[in-house]
């Protein structure tokens, strides 16, 4: 059964006796079926009885209902009401439009808008490059989706993959005031998909693919850099790639390992594999091994698609082939972003001395960390209920900051790189072996990330003369 967390999260409003032991039998109800009790406030008490909210995270929606039902099951206990608290957060969306300026009496309105926004207009019209420095342009990106890789959901369309959308944009503003806008759209055509962002590209500095399918990804995202001059940036392939690249170098570091001397296996080369491995060979790592559904990459093997055969050509110097377990034999690191429940302590322990394992499939991974860590030196997970979280919000928040305050055109490795060491950097002397990533809530991330790919974009445009 999955463990209660705040994605399920009940408020239980109910009538009890106004008894001494009520509050403690409504809480002994909670927790004998499991419910984790994070709030019990009474909002009303009247002579014959009292109103009060029960507040607590579950498993599940049918977890939720056992609660209730326990609840509603104490001698003297009617249940009103049971909010959903996910689903309160989402009512009405989680963004709005507030304006920056006063529109207090007709000049503000003559200068906000007609006529004397005209002459702002013109200003752009023979300047272009003012629309980053008059408009919203200079501050806003567009997160694109075409629903298609929606989390661990698969296709579930544009319209469904909104209020992740709408959560990515929160958290660019939480972390870098960053200015996001969702844009959820209904084609899953790729011709259609990148004519489509080219149009609506004036509007933005910088454009962030999200949640868009393997491997029509790769060519949407290629395509749209050689076509824009903005920068764009799939989170799903470059931001995992980021903190993983910046977990391991701090993992190497406490297992003491040299990353070339290190054989790496990667399971899973969609849209993160994929980026994962080609962002850790700019480090020369000794080897890195790929695995997939069908098992280990290798040139020989059938209907390999471009990604695939780029990969199979570029890993796996001793052309092994097999499955994960084969791969595992020896390896010094593993890096999952693919599917749960893959392997478990056995294969570990056919690995190097002093192992490093990040299981990075959400929700559940691909080896329980508590099996990894019986014989792993180093775990990490996609999960914040286990320490050392991989999570993207470590990297893109900072990485656009960067880039908007360096006006770029493009985004490229050096970039990246230069993110995975900043994030790496803030860790510092508090390394350990459960902690080999900052937190997500530490407040010096976005700033080093944002100052390090500032800094490289900069070395970028005095090499390339851009």
């Amino acid at each position: 059964m999955p463990v209660p967390g705040p994605g399920y999260s009940i408020t239980v409003r109910l009538e009890a006796p106004p008894s001494a032991s009520a509050a403690g039998d409504l809480t002994t109800a909670v927790g004998r079926v499991g419910g984790v009790l994070t709030a019990f406030d009474i909002v009303e008490s009247r002579p014959d009885s009292i109103l009060v909210d029960i507040t607590a995270n579950v498993a599940s929606a049918e977890h939720a209902d056992d609660i209730t039902k326990a609840l509603d099951e104490l001698p003297g206990v009617h249940v009103r009401k049971v909010s959903d608290r996910t689903f309160l957060m989402h009512l009405g969306g989680k963004l709005e439009v507030t304006p920056k300026v006063a529109l207090r009496n007709r000049d503000d309105l003559s200068r906000a808008y007609t006529p004397g926004v005209a002459r702002v207009c013109q200003a752009i019209a023979a300047n272009p490059d003012d629309a980053r420095r008059l408009t919203i342009k200079r501050n806003t990106v567009a997160v694109v989706t075409d629903g298609s890789a929606v989390l661990g959901l698969g296709n579930i369309g544009p319209a469904a993959a909104l209020p992740v959308m709408e959560g990515k944009a929160a958290l660019f503003k939480k972390f870098a005031d960053v200015d996001a806008w969702p844009v959820c759209l209904d084609t899953q055509d790729t011709e259609e998909i990148i004519r489509t962002v080219k149009a609506l590209a004036p509007v933005y500095a910088g454009i962030n693919l999200e949640d868009i399918a393997a491997p029509r990804c790769f060519e949407i995202e290629r395509r749209l850099r050689e076509q824009l001059d903005i920068p764009v940036f799939h989170d799903d392939q470059h931001g995992t790639a980021i903190v993983v690249v910046a977990a391991l170098r701090n993992a190497l570091r406490v297992v003491k390992k040299p990353i070339e001397d290190c054989r790496i296996v990667v399971s899973g080369v969609g849209a993160a594999g994929s980026a994962i491995i080609r962002l850790l060979m700019r480090k020369n790592p000794g080897d890195i091994v790929a695995v997939d559904i069908d098992g280990i990459v290798h040139p020989e093997r059938p209907n390999l698609d471009d990604n695939l055969r780029w990969i199979a050509e570029h890993t796996n110097a001793k052309r092994q082939s097999g499955s994960l377990h084969d791969a595992l034999v020896g390896a010094d690191v593993f890096i999952g972003v693919s599917a749960p429940n893959l392997f478990g302590a056995e294969q570990v322990e056919t690995m190097a001395d002093d192992p490093i394992v990040f299981a990075l499939a959400n929700p559940d991974p691909e080896i329980d960390p508590l099996e990894a860590q019986r014989h792993a030196a180093v775990v990490a997970t996609g999960r914040s209920d286990y320490p050392n979280q991989i999570n993207n919000v470590l990297a893109f928040p900072g990485v656009f900051r960067g880039l908007l305050d360096a006006q770029a055109h493009k985004i490229d490795d050096e970039m990246l790189l230069a993110a995975a060491d900043a994030i790496a950097d803030v860790v510092d002397d508090r390394l350990n072996a459960s902690y080999i990533v900052p937190s997500v809530f530490d407040a010096a991330v976005a700033p080093a990330v944002a100052d390090a790919v500032k800094a490289a974009s900069r070395r970028h445009e005095v090499v390339s003369g851009a």
